[in-house]
Formats: C-alpha cells, sequence, structure tokens
C-alpha cells in the first residue's frame, strides 16, 4: 500500500478535524497510512491485492494503490495493457476477480462519454443536460412556479441558489468557448458536429459536473494545440482528484504529479511529472537488470558447483545444498523496456532544391476563400510547424501543398523528382479493411522478398502472425502505424503530417519523433503534440486571418500570443512577434553556421581518440601477458612499447587540439551573448 502526502485545502473535513485533535498548524503536511488510520480508508481511492481480468486476458495481478483527494495522477502503460478496464472498475462497471477496490461513496465522479447521440438539442443544452441535478433543480423551480405556491417557489430558489444554478449557463458557455465552439457554434443541434467534436461536447459535459473525482481517457485525441493549451490551464485549477490517461508528455508534464505505471500486471508509483517518471523508471529498470545479472551469474556458479561434484562422494553433500538453493533462488525478471517499435526513414532517391515554391497562392473550397497571398519554399532540411486556431487554415495548407486540393490562384511548382509522403486522418479509412498489413505493403513493392516486408512492418508492431492478419478489428493506433509504414516505404523527400500522432502510444510518438529527427526531405507537420513540435521543428509559421506568416517565436511565444489575442480580442498574423526575437532567431542562424564546422571537427577528434584508446588496450592487454618478457619476444615487446608511447603522444596531441576548439566556441558564444 502506499503512502502520499496530503494537504488541508485537499481534504474532507473529517481530516480537518484530525488536525485539531493533533494541534498542527493549518499549514502543516501529514503523512498518512491506512494502518495507522484506518477509518481514513473512506477518504480515499483504494486497490488492494486487486486481480482483474477481462476477456481472457489477466490485466491486474495482485496490484495495489492508493490515491488520495486532490492528487492528480496520470496513468500510462502500453497500449492493451488495461488503463482503460481500471477506469472501467473505478466506475463500477467491473467487478474484480480477486482482491479489493473501494471509492469513497459520497464522491461525485466525471468521465467523458465514449457515445454521443445524433440530438436535436443545442450544443450549449446538451452540455448543461450532464449536469443532472442542475436539470432537476431547475424543473422543480419551473413546476413550483407553475404551481404558483409561493412557499415552494421559495424553497425551490434557496435550492437552485445554493447549487449557483444561476452560473451554470455561463460556465458552460465558459467551457464551449474553451474547447472552440463559438456563440454560433453554441447554438447549432448537437446532430450538425462530426465525431471530433461531439467529443469535445462530452469533454465539456464532464468538466461542467460538480466532481470529486474526474476521469479523463485520452481528453486531447480531437483538440488543436490551442484548445489543448486551454484544458491544460483549466485542469491545473480543477480542485478534486484527477486521474488522467494521455500519450501527450508535455500535457502529462503540466497537469500530473504523479505518475502510475500500469506494467506486467502491476501497478508502480512514482513521484513527480510524466519527464521525471521516464528518468526514475530508468534508474529502477537499470537496478533491475544488474539485479537480475548478479542473479544469473550466482545461479550459473552453483549450477557449475552440481554439475562437477554432484558424482564425487566428498563433494555430495555440499553439492546436494547447492541445487537445494539453486531450486529455491527466485530470479528477478530481467528490465525491458515496452517499445518494440522501430522506425527509420530511407534516403530518398533524390533531394531536388527547392522541392516546392508557392507564389501568391489563394485556396480555399467552391467560393469560399480560406488563404490568400501564400508565398512559400520548401528545400531538403526545412523543419516547419503550422500553428493557428481551429478553422484558421492549417489542414487547408497541408491539403494544397499535398496535391488533394487545387489553388484557387496563383502558382504552385513541384520540382522534378519531388516524392510527397502525406499522412492524414481520413487516410486511415482508405486501409483494405479485409487485407492483411503485409497484402497492403506487397502492392507497394511486388518485386521485395517477403521475409524483407516482414522484417520492416515489425518495426512497426505486426510480428509475426500479425502481419498476416486482416486490418478490420486494428485499432485506431495501429491503423496508423500501418499508414505510416506505407508512407516511410515510399522514400518521400516532402513529408506532409497533418495530426500524426492522434490514436499513437507514447512509446511509437517517441519512435516517430527519432526518426522525424533523422529525415533529411522537408517537413511540414500540423500537431498539438508540443514535444514532437519542439524536437523536429526550426521553424513555426502562423496561419491566421487568411495568411501564412514567419511566426518568428517559439511554442512559449504561441501560448502567449494566444492570451493576447483573448485579452485585445483581435486577430493578427505572426508579424505581431516582436523584431527582436525574429532577430535572435537570425543571430542563433548564424553561431550555428560558426560552431558547425567546429563540432563536427570535435565529432571525429572523439572517434580518433577512442580508436587510439581501444588500440591502447588491446595493447595493454598483451603487455599483461608474462610470456610476451622472455627473450624470444624481445622485437615483439620493443614494438609494442613503441606503439604505446607513439598512442599515447598521438592522444595528448588529440585533447590539445579538442580542447582548443571548444575554447573556441565559447568565445564565439560569449561575443554572441
Amino acid at each position: 500500500m502506499l503512502s502520499l502526502s496530503l494537504h488541508l485545502g485537499q481534504v474532507a473535513p473529517a481530516i480537518k478535524r484530525l488536525r485539531m485533535v493533533l494541534l498542527l498548524p493549518c499549514c502543516a503536511e501529514i503523512r498518512y497510512h491506512p494502518a495507522t488510520f484506518p477509518y481514513l480508508m473512506v477518504l480515499m481511492i483504494t486497490l488492494d491485492k486487486v486481480q482483474l481480468i477481462r476477456g481472457g486476458k489477466r490485466l491486474l495481478e495482485n496490484a495495489s494503490l492508493t490515491v488520495f483527494p486532490g492528487h492528480k495522477v496520470a496513468l500510462v502503460g502500453a497500449n492493451g495493457a488495461g488503463k482503460s478496464s481500471l477506469f472501467a472498475l473505478l466506475m463500477g462497471e467491473y467487478g474484480v476477480d480477486a482482491g479489493n477496490c473501494q471509492v469513497p461513496k459520497d464522491w461525485r465522479m466525471a468521465a467523458v462519454a465514449q457515445e454521443t447521440p445524433a440530438l436535436d438539442r443545442s450544443a450549449v443544452d446538451y452540455v448543461m443536460d450532464g449536469d443532472q441535478r442542475y436539470r432537476e433543480l431547475e424543473r422543480e423551480l419551473h413546476d413550483a412556479q407553475e404551481d404558483g405556491d409561493g412557499k415552494r417557489i421559495g424553497n425551490a430558489h434557496d435550492a437552485f441558489e445554493r447549487y449557483h444554478g444561476y452560473q451554470v449557463p455561463a460556465q458552460a458557455a465558459e467551457l464551449l468557448s474553451g474547447l472552440g465552439f463559438d456563440q454560433d457554434g453554441q447554438q447549432r443541434p448537437v446532430k450538425a458536429f462530426s465525431g471530433g467534436w461531439r467529443m469535445r461536447l462530452n469533454l465539456a459535459r464532464a468538466l461542467l459536473i460538480p466532481s470529486d473525482l474526474l476521469l479523463l481517457d485520452e481528453p486531447t485525441n480531437h483538440l488543436d494545440l490551442d484548445t489543448l493549451i486551454w484544458l491544460e490551464q483549466w485542469l491545473k485549477r480543477y480542485q478534486g482528484t484527477l486521474l488522467l490517461i494521455s500519450h501527450d508528455r508535455d500535457f502529462l508534464d503540466e497537469v500530473a504529479a504523479e505518475v502510475v505505471h500500469l506494467e506486467q500486471q502491476q501497478l508502480h508509483h512514482y513521484q513527480g511529472n510524466y519527464s521525471q517518471f521516464e528518468r526514475q523508471r530508468a534508474e529502477r529498470l537499470a537496478q533491475q537488470q544488474a539485479a537480475f545479472d548478479k542473479q544469473q551469474r550466482e545461479k550459473d556458479h552453483m549450477q557449475s558447483f552440481v554439475d562437477r561434484f554432484r558424482a564425487k562422494a566428498s563433494k555430495a553433500k555440499q553439492a546436494q545444498s547447492r541445487l537445494k538453493a539453486l531450486e529455491k533462488l527466485t530470479l528477478s525478471a530481467p528490465g525491458h523496456a515496452d517499445s518494440h517499435f522501430h522506425m527509420a526513414f530511407r534516403e530518398p532517391s533524390a533531394l531536388p532544391s527547392p522541392l516546392l515554391q508557392m507564389d501568391q497562392i489563394q485556396g480555399g473550397y467552391g467560393d469560399v476563400v480560406v488563404l490568400n497571398q501564400i508565398k512559400l519554399n520548401l528545400v531538403p532540411g526545412s523543419r516547419i510547424g503550422l500553428l493557428g486556431r481551429n478553422g484558421a487554415g492549417k489542414s487547408t495548407l497541408i491539403k494544397m501543398l499535398s496535391g488533394d486540393l487545387a489553388p484557387q490562384a496563383g502558382e504552385l511548382k513541384l520540382a522534378q523528382g519531388v516524392k510527397i509522403g502525406y499522412f492524414a486522418q481520413h487516410q486511415l479509412e482508405l486501409l483494405r479493411l479485409d487485407d492483411s498489413p503485409l497484402d497492403h505493403l506487397v502492392r507497394l513493392a511486388p518485386e521485395a522478398k517477403e521475409q524483407e516486408l516482414r522484417n520492416f512492418l515489425g518495426g512497426y508492431g505486426f510480428a509475426g502472425d500479425r502481419a498476416l492478419e486482416p486490418v478490420r478489428p486494428f485499432s485506431g493506433g495501429e491503423k496508423a502505424r500501418l499508414v505510416l509504414a506505407l508512407l516511410v516505404w515510399q522514400k518521400p523527400n516532402l513529408l506532409l503530417l497533418d495530426e500524426p500522432t492522434n490514436h499513437l502510444d507514447l512509446e511509437m510518438r517517441h519512435t516517430l519523433t527519432m526518426a522525424l529527427q533523422g529525415f533529411e526531405g522537408a517537413l511540414v507537420v500540423v500537431s498539438h503534440d508540443r514535444h514532437l513540435l519542439r524536437a523536429t521543428c526550426s521553424d513555426f509559421y502562423l496561419v491566421d486571418a487568411g495568411k501564412v506568416a514567419d511566426f518568428g517565436g517559439d511554442l512559449d511565444d504561441y501560448y502567449q500570443w494566444l492570451l493576447n489575442q483573448q485579452a485585445t480580442g483581435t486577430s493578427k498574423t505572426g508579424d505581431s512577434v516582436s523584431v527582436d526575437r525574429k532577430a535572435q532567431k537570425r543571430q542563433q542562424a548564424e553561431l550555428r553556421q560558426l560552431i558547425s564546422p567546429l563540432k563536427k571537427r570535435q565529432e571525429r577528434i572523439d572517434k580518433g581518440m577512442a580508436k587510439a584508446q581501444t588500440e591502447l588496450a588491446n595493447i595493454e592487454h598483451t603487455l599483461a601477458d608474462s610470456d610476451i618478457y622472455q627473450a624470444s619476444n624481445k622485437d615483439q615487446l620493443t614494438e609494442l612499447l613503441k606503439q604505446r608511447g607513439q598512442l599515447q603522444e598521438q592522444q595528448e596531441e588529440l585533447e590539445m587540439e579538442w580542447l582548443e576548439l571548444q575554447e573556441q566556441m565559447e568565445q564565439i558564444m560569449e561575443q554572441a551573448s
């Protein structure tokens, strides 16, 4: 059972009374343990030695966890590990197969519904319908007024006011506005919205309901960057207990203060955000691997002793003793990482420069103009992230770049040899559902050997028989991985990605991010995953007010820009970003040009020193052999000693050169500052 910290502002009145009994100041921190205060168990979520089996698969085995009121906890783990099933367990949809699971009975619980009926109700009414208590009080007030009973009307007004019922419509409108619904959109019927927007409505319902426990399963999947940032800030202000499943590491870093990792049917608790969890887990795995290696050596040593002396009478007793110890030895599991993905972009057949040019382009749909006067050149090495609020035209620009949407006016030039790799969510629907991943890849590469194709698909999670199974029952994440695999196989030199991380888990997002860093062509990406944007994009363009302009800032500047837009109610292009930021960016580019050859030289020196060190180690190994000092090996010894001296001298020279280069780089940086 875990022991966590509680603060006064996060707990129930019973704990306040406990402070009074213990004569503790309000600011003091208390650490509770169920064994010490068993009557406090009603105030927390507890799982005690829980076993959970779903569909014949064992998801939890002897798992324990404690979550205290007011804590914000991220639940992470591989797809299929059982995160959503754990949420269903907490909501009472499942029962445990063994052990005990308790959620405080008086806690109000809120979660995002996965289905949205096609209703004629307006969006704002649908959101308020989620607060059943509000609707009950509203009906009681209406009925009392219809009845004309003054006492009943007074009581209904008092109950409605105590519930803050008069504030609910404004709160619903505020939530919808934050999630991207304008005033006209809030009055549109639910059935008029697409699936992604209906999920936003369900999210708004969950946020509106007064709750003590909020369960959010992938709330960011259908959000763009600005609404994601808004949700992040809202959740940071949330006063209740939050359990969150998300594959967006930046989102988890900002919102969660604890991480529970569902791994190997256990719940492992970590203090800190997701980045801190990754570091702690890496250390735990390293320690676990070291313990496993040590136990393996002990096991091998015992087995060797048994094998050697079992038949000898003088050693038989010791051998039997070692054999019994060997049988009782419980080995630690070897440390391992969950990720079994491997993704690397293949070298493009050609890299013309520029790859694509847009001059005075106008884009839109029919007679509707979305973007105007676009001027854009893409060359190998371009790394562009598109920023802008929902509906500003980011996807419109991507579609024009891909050729899916013809420009209304202007000139778009593609260089000879351009090969476009385009990823968008609608492409998941173009997969042939009755075909296997291997069938899809064979159509692209009919001449390739089957084993080569199967090895390639294995890097995307389609190993063994999985490569031969039909696509139809695949999850959204599996379909997205397959589309990415097909894209990578074709060796594009211009990569266009429109929300590529939707449905991808954290491991695959990391794999994609690392692969994009090694991509040699040009990249244009729309994504709400800030970690991917930071790690892969060197330039940001703002799509706003029908224009596409160099933003000149980073994601922190974009967040500030959003706040300024909210404060002023205006919309400006990227020219509003300070000139100082652009000048700073140009200066940084100039610095990189000066420092780049010095760093490359340092890298060559590092390789030279490593090679010299290896050769020195080989010589020292030979010199450690006593045979080398015999008279017959005098010439060889002399040559080895000579080589050692030369290598040591070479290493000293390389080290001096490396230090001189480092000093030059530091001087350049000092002059720049």
